[in-house]
């Protein structure tokens, strides 16, 4: 397991929606700039994991998603085949994420994420090169897995998946100005329903939120919302607006 963290001294993104799209090009340049600024390499590592229960046609469309956004920030396109928990087991895959700019955990299902990433060569990797100033993206499933848990809103008798706990106060609801519409009220309590120590925000399509290395609150980007649920006085913060999570230690 990876241990709890006390210093993030590289950038860390978390997204509602939206990963290479031309709509969060100047988000993720601005994070790839802030690793470039601390000497890390113009590498743009995209990892699919969350969408490998996907068809191949819907992982070619990412992959090309990806190299269409790399392309256009001007860095290389680092697409790591990982779609289980046997990819995130390889060693050379661990190793190709070093000293990279950017590395962006794209969308698709967060228990399989999860799953195929805890304890494993390719995680310790990404969380090693974070420390060190590589920038860090978690998009939806990206998002929610760096939590300390991840709620099967889906199912909703099944415990909650163990999350990475990278950030484990921290529980992210992406699509969030879509999201419930799509699930019942029944999931959307079990959403919401976090424990007394950790706190829920909720993250618009198109959004995001990032704390750089430099700063020690975060902030919003993006055109919509991030929407504060639990754990500190409610609000929606838009683009440019600070939050202070610094109580709960992120």
């Amino acid at each position: 397991m990876s241990p709890r963290l006390n210093l993030m001294p590289g950038s860390i993104a978390l997204v509602g929606s939206g990963e290479y799209l031309p709509a969060m090009a100047e988000f993720e340049k601005s994070l790839i700039d802030d690793a470039l600024a601390l000497g890390k390499k113009p590498t743009y590592v995209q990892l699919p994991t969350a969408a490998g229960r996907e068809s191949q046609d819907r992982i070619d469309y990412w992959r090309a998603l990806g190299k269409a956004q790399a392309d256009k920030l001007e860095v290389e396109q680092i697409f790591l085949p990982i779609y289980n928990r046997e990819g995130a087991l390889n060693p050379v895959f661990a190793d190709l994420i070093n000293d990279s700019a950017l590395i962006y955990l794209s969308g698709g299902d967060p228990h399989h994420l999860a799953e195929s990433l805890r304890d494993t060569p390719v995680w310790e990797s990404i969380v090693r090169n974070w420390q060190v100033g590589s920038s860090l993206a978690g998009c939806s499933a990206g998002a929610m897995v760096l939590s300390a848990h991840i709620p099967n809103f889906r199912m909703l008798k099944r415990e909650p998946t163990p999350g990475l706990s990278l950030l484990p106060d921290i529980r992210v609801i992406p699509h969030f100005n879509k999201f419930f519409k799509w699930i019942p009220d029944s999931a959307a309590t079990v959403l919401l329903h976090a424990p007394d120590d950790q706190i829920v925000l909720g993250i618009d399509e198109l959004t995001a939120v990032v704390k750089r290395s430099t700063q020690s609150t975060w902030q919003v980007h993006g055109e919509a919302k991030v929407h504060l649920l639990k754990g500190l006085p409610t609000h929606a913060y838009g683009e440019g607006e600070e939050i202070d999570l610094s109580v709960f230690g992120n």
